[in-house]
């Protein structure tokens, strides 16, 4: 572990400049020793821009996409969608851990350090509040890929992931509880809400935290807990700020394209161009649309001979980590686990108005209205997988919700994930383990 702290360290207080993609507008040069806040605005831009792709990852693990098996770099993929995370070949991906830790690095020397050196400053609250928020974040993503899923009988017991909150070179990081992690990114969103400064942030840059952005997370760390009160609240809140829905009846860019009106956070590469280009979207998946008066279907999957290619990814232009439609899914669940079904309906509807053409948005409305409570929750699981295809959410969605048995088929083999299997939690990496023994 000293090995790896080390590095990030000389990374951080040596700084040289920043491969950002194409938005990603600030390219920091030379070397400086942080201290003001242009400085710290470039360190804050380093820990964006190294945010690790493990979205694009997970989705190999769930039922969107099958692996195509005559391309290149099958052999670097397979085993992730094999769940095969212990005895790994030597050339198979492994899911991040060292850069997360990396981005935790940069975002404690901004805290710990900046918020001495940097003057008293609207740049500096706002840089301070980026940090903070950005560290929940990158907690909420590691222990729901490495902890198990919140359960609040036994959280406090369950393993998590190591938290760190300083630059101690010398520590041995040991894994928190899932409680104690969910209880950091609380206290981390707490410390940014009492600094934000900027409302929203402009297409271009908004990979950058924002006060709407920080109402997204709270939002969806709720729904994660269950806290449906809170999940409600915050929900309500975001969309306040930013409500406004993409009509796929009228336009043609894709609602998670980082310059939708829907965008309010466009961070992770959430389906990156390496996954992209060695998978196709799965019979599963393609079952759950009406090519027809779907009007996603076209602007997601595009048909290549027998199969269909999912083209909403592979490239920074569909950065996504929080938009719009997912406050309005936010919302109707925690109605609908408040027992307000009626009002759950037309939440969601105000989505589905904007996805379907009149006449398939008829006969949602004519599917939706005599179902009970339990009958829409299967809905919205079902919408949530069409909405958010390849954007990172459906793997959270299968460990939060039903744990199902999904079947994979890679090289004449079927692979099989049991419902409820513990492969749901993901192993720590091998690399990890083997520089760190406590873990």
């Amino acid at each position: 572990m000293r090995k790896i702290t080390t590095f990030i360290a000389l990374a951080v207080i040596s700084f040289t400049s920043v491969s950002c993609d194409r938005f990603l507008d600030i390219q920091p040069e030379g070397k400086v020793i942080p201290t003001t806040v242009e400085d710290y605005r470039k360190v804050l831009t380093s820990a964006y821009s190294k945010y690790p792709s493990h979205k694009s990852l997970s989705a190999l693990r769930t039922d969107e996409v099958n692996i195509d098996e005559n391309t290149s770099d099958f052999i670097s993929y397979r085993e992730i969608a094999m769940w095969k995370d212990a005895n790994t070949d030597q050339a198979t991906t492994e899911f991040p851990w060292v850069s997360f830790y990396s981005v935790v690095f940069y975002l404690n020397q901004i805290i710990n350090e900046g918020s001495k050196t940097m003057s008293e400053s609207p740049e500096k609250q706002q840089i301070l509040a980026e940090a903070y928020a950005l560290r929940a974040y990158t907690y909420f993503d590691m222990v729901n890929l490495y902890g198990e899923p919140y359960n609040s009988a036994t959280a406090s017991t369950d393993r998590g992931v190591p938290v760190t909150l300083d630059i101690d070179l010398e520590q041995v990081l040991k894994p928190s509880s899932v409680q104690a992690v969910y209880d950091q990114i609380h206290a981390d969103m707490s410390k940014a809400e009492g600094l934000m400064v900027e409302q929203k942030q402009a297409a271009g840059v908004n990979y950058r935290f924002s006060k709407v952005a920080l109402l997204a997370l709270e939002a969806r760390t709720a729904l994660y807990q269950g806290d449906w009160n809170k999940a409600l609240a915050y929900s309500d809140q975001a969309l306040a700020v930013k409500g406004e829905i993409s009509n796929l009846n009228t336009v043609n860019t894709a609602p998670n394209h980082f310059a939708s009106p829907e965008s309010i956070l466009a961070l992770d590469n959430a389906f990156n161009s390496s996954v992209q280009n060695l998978s196709f979207a799965s019979a599963d998946l393609l079952a759950k649309y009406n090519s027809t008066t779907d009007k996603r279907f076209k602007l997601y999957f595009e048909k290549s001979g027998s199969k269909y290619k999912v083209i909403k990814g592979g490239s920074s232009d569909f950065r996504v980590s929080f938009r719009t439609s997912e406050m309005y899914f936010i919302k109707s669940e925690a109605l609908l686990k408040q027992n307000r079904l009626d009002e759950a309906k037309q939440t969601l509807l105000t989505v589905l108005k904007n996805r379907y053409t009149p006449d398939g948005y008829t006969a949602v409305q004519n599917q939706i209205n005599p179902m009970n409570a339990a009958e829409f929750m299967t809905f919205i699981l079902d919408e949530r997988l069409r909405e958010f295809a390849l954007e990172g959410q459906r793997w959270f969605d299968l460990r939060r919700a039903d744990q199902r048995k999904i079947t994979h088929t890679v090289n004449g083999q079927d692979y099989i994930l049991q419902q409820n299997d513990p492969r749901y939690t993901i192993e720590y990496p091998m690399s990890a383990k083997k520089n760190n023994p406590n873990l």
